[in-house]
């Protein structure tokens, strides 16, 4: 398989719901701006869309616009002539000339200065570039796929981003989904990576069903490039074995995951019966792969945040200080203490104090960690 498949592997919604749009989108030669978090694979879509359209015989020119010093960056987009600055003994072809007949990848485009995004909106409207120290502009016949992480409507906002360009770039636009809103589909990417990732002449690893849960369960703030750094961390230290997280080393795992290695030495965590499919927990079945005690599937959209409705139920309405407050922070300390008093009274068994908040384990174990609570604290 491919490194351009990578981000596609799976089966949720999400994953379907790209694949089946790709072909279409890279049948235009419209402008694309992909959104998505860090390490979603933006990248990867930016080059199916090359490799699917009628350019991809020509180049694919990726260039990261927060990589590149602000003195430089428009001489690495559009080119400069011999003499146009000190150390510009050469002419030099930009990227854009480069990408002639083919593709250019704006990467993390909402890091573009505004003098730059000036000049960027021009070559998008009269599709013709000046090179730095240039005397006639150069045409050019170039497909832009731009991507970012940042919320550009909010850059928009606060006047770091132009409106016009980023009507410009919106033309078709794109989102490559978190891996935590795709969790049924970690089962795939793990055997993926393990065999991308196993030494030459090595089996893959493997994962015990407590390992393979937690790693469900897992929010990923990386995303897909954090779960293949990971495997490849494992893939190197421990070659062909079976890996158990109750057996595991905590140095070696995410401080996210340390909640569910707790789980797991304890005996609480829940288990995944090999013989189903990746994906499907004995405690029962659910898209996200996430499950309450019950076993009940939840929708994470209609399901009111039961920490807090039990927070407001049980606090009196405080008085108002006259210079106001931050109502996000007066509600996560309560929420805190709240989880505190209960993982107190349980002497920190968190399948209990979930009980007594009436929340998903999962969910209280992201919150233990998010809060940097203890067992017993």
């Amino acid at each position: 398989m491919s490194r351009n498949a990578i981000s596609f592997i799976g089966e949720s919604d999400a994953i379907r719901a790209i694949r089946d749009l790709l072909p279409v989108v890279a049948a235009s030669s419209s402008t694309v701006l992909i959104t998505g978090e860090s390490g979603t694979g933006k990248e990867i879509v930016a080059r199916s869309l090359h490799d699917l359209s009628h350019r991809a015989a020509a180049n694919f020119v990726p260039i990261n616009c927060a990589a590149i010093p602000k003195d430089l960056i428009e001489s690495e987009l559009f080119g400069h002539r011999k003499g146009a600055f000190t150390g510009a003994v050469t002419d030099r072809v930009g990227r854009f000339e480069l990408a002639h007949n083919g593709s250019i990848f704006l990467d993390e485009i909402g890091d573009l200065p505004l003098e730059l995004q000036v000049k960027l909106l021009r070559v998008l409207q009269e599709r013709v570039i000046d090179p730095v120290g240039g005397t006639k502009p150069i045409p050019i016949d170039v497909r832009v796929i731009a991507a970012t992480h940042r919320d550009l409507e909010a850059e928009i906002a606060a006047g770091r981003f132009r409106e016009d360009l980023y009507y410009r770039l919106n033309v078709l636009p794109l989102n490559t989904p978190p891996l935590r809103e795709r969790a049924s589909d970690v089962p795939l990417l793990l055997q993926f990576f393990a065999k991308h990732h196993a030494s030459s002449g090595e089996k893959p690893i493997t994962f015990a069903p407590d390992f393979t849960y937690a790693l469900q369960s897992y929010p990923w703030p990386g995303n897909v490039r954090e779960l293949s750094n990971l495997i490849d961390r494992f893939s190197t230290l421990f070659s062909g074995q079976c890996l158990e997280l109750k057996n595991f080393s905590k140095s070696l795992l995410p401080k996210g995951m340390l909640a569910y290695k707790a789980l797991a030495d304890s005996g609480e965590l829940p288990q995944m019966d090999p013989a189903l499919a990746p994906g499907t927990w004995l405690d029962g079945p659910s898209s996200g792969g996430l499950f309450d005690e019950l076993g009940e599937e939840e929708d994470p959209e209609e399901m009111p945040n039961q920490v807090e409705q039990m927070t407001f139920m049980s606090q009196a309405l405080p008085v108002l200080p006259p210079e106001g407050l931050s109502l996000k922070h007066r509600l996560a300390e309560i929420e805190r203490d709240l989880i505190a008093q209960a993982l107190s009274r349980t002497n920190g068994n968190v399948s209990q104090t979930a009980r007594i908040l009436n929340v998903q384990r999962t969910t209280l174990i992201e919150k233990i960690q998010k809060f940097g609570l203890r067992e017993g604290t």
